[in-house]
């Protein structure tokens, strides 16, 4: 789904009262009664008021109806969702003007590019996580138990959580990561890195130096106890840094930026060694597919990895989560929920894109856009143009 701003400069503060009480009664019901949203609204107009702010969320596509409900209520959509995100991020002074495409689209997530008010451009990620996914599902999954009417917005939300704690452990231990500014509910801000994925990469000067700095990154987590569980060509960017930036000929230096983290989790893990191994193998696959490149260096090893844990006074930031109030049980309800989302894209991904198809449409919005992918590129062109013509948006005092 497309995140389309227009109409947010039109709603009141009756309107976003509204909004914001369909997603408080979502958390207990699929769909919210009418007389629910009255309830927890308490406009000044009452029903009358509300039936005015409820046409008006419905015709923006922020709620929607289900067919053949036995009841008369609304449920939120993705966009209503983004929209509360963007108008308590707009109030805080994160985000002043969004882009008018997206840099990056997927099943769990949309990136675009937002600016603040002052014009500097930030990252913006969206994460998507079950809307395709818990269609599938088996109702006795441990994550869905007493959750089935809010799962998705409940993930979401889970995985913005998760990931802007571990960006922001990861940054303030100097790791190679975009700087985390800001999270409302399944959305984060981050810095804007101008590198391209490193999927996007033709030919590098040197693939022994490149392949060697990733390995060394990644043990450098296993010190810290984490494993990135998805570390591929597509979640790291490769950015270019000139000794001399105002030197032409200054020699460059190419530096991974690691991205997406909602899925890592610790050396502690039950499943750590697979999926340590996992995040070696997908390297040393990708470097032998693109670059030709095969290291004589066996390895690295999960056993030799996990003896390093903690080791030269390394902060274990795989409990940095739980440490900021995420408990075990949402650890393991997102978890349960990324695995399973895996597997179904792994299953059917024709399916599942017809079925997001369905839901965007549901939700009454047009999105024939496709993810973006420029194609491999001879490292040293700059790929990543920031958005122009970004467009402001008006909001009121209220979050």
């Amino acid at each position: 789904m497309k995140l389309d701003t227009r109409a947010m400069r039109h709603l009141t503060s009756e309107d976003w009262r509204v909004l914001t009480a369909v997603e408080m009664g979502s958390k207990n019901h699929e769909l919210v009664p009418t007389p629910l949203i009255e309830k927890i609204a308490r406009l000044r107009g009452g029903a009358s008021g509300v039936h005015k702010s409820i046409a008006t969320l419905a015709k923006a596509g922020l709620i929607a109806r289900m067919k053949e409900a036995r009841y008369d209520g609304y449920r939120l959509t993705y966009g209503g969702l983004d929209y509360l995100a963007m108008h308590t991020h707009a109030a805080r002074g994160h985000v002043y003007s969004v882009g008018g495409s997206r840099v990056g689209v997927g099943k769990e997530s949309d990136i675009m590019v937002v600016a603040d008010s002052s014009g500097q451009k930030r990252i913006l990620k969206m994460h998507r996580l079950g809307r395709v996914s818990f269609r599938t599902v088996k109702a006795n999954r441990d994550y869905l138990k007493n959750r089935q009417s809010a799962s998705w917005m409940y993930l979401s939300r889970l995985a913005a959580v998760r990931e802007f704690s571990f960006m922001q452990a990861l940054h303030a231990e100097g790791f190679p990561v975009p700087e985390p500014i800001a999270q409302s509910r399944h959305t984060i801000v981050m810095s804007l890195i101008d590198a391209p994925p490193l999927r996007q990469i033709a030919s590098v000067p040197d693939p022994a130096a490149l392949y060697a700095d990733l390995i060394a990154l990644l043990l450098r987590l296993a010190k810290h106890g984490l494993i990135h569980g998805d570390y591929n060509e597509f979640n790291i960017l490769l950015r270019e840094d000139k000794e001399d930036p105002t030197d032409e000929e200054s020699k460059i230096t190419l530096t991974p930026i690691l991205i997406d983290f909602p899925q890592m989790i610790s050396m502690d893990h039950p499943n750590a060694e697979m999926y340590f191994d996992r995040d070696v193998a997908c390297i040393k696959r990708f470097f032998e597919r693109r670059f030709h490149f095969v290291s004589e260096t066996p390895g690295p090893f999960f056993k030799d990895a996990k003896k390093t844990v903690g080791k030269d006074g390394a902060t274990r930031l795989d409990a940095v989560s739980e440490a900021s109030g995420f408990t075990k049980k949402m650890a393991k309800d997102l978890e349960a929920a990324i695995r399973e989302q895996e597997a179904n894209k792994d299953d059917d991904p024709e399916e599942s894109d017809e079925e997001e198809d369905e839901d965007d449409e549901e939700d009454g919005s047009d999105d024939g856009s496709e993810a973006v992918d420029q194609g491999p590129l001879v490292i040293g062109v700059k790929v990543l143009e920031t958005q122009e013509g970004l467009k402001n948006l008006s909001v009121s005092d209220e979050t």
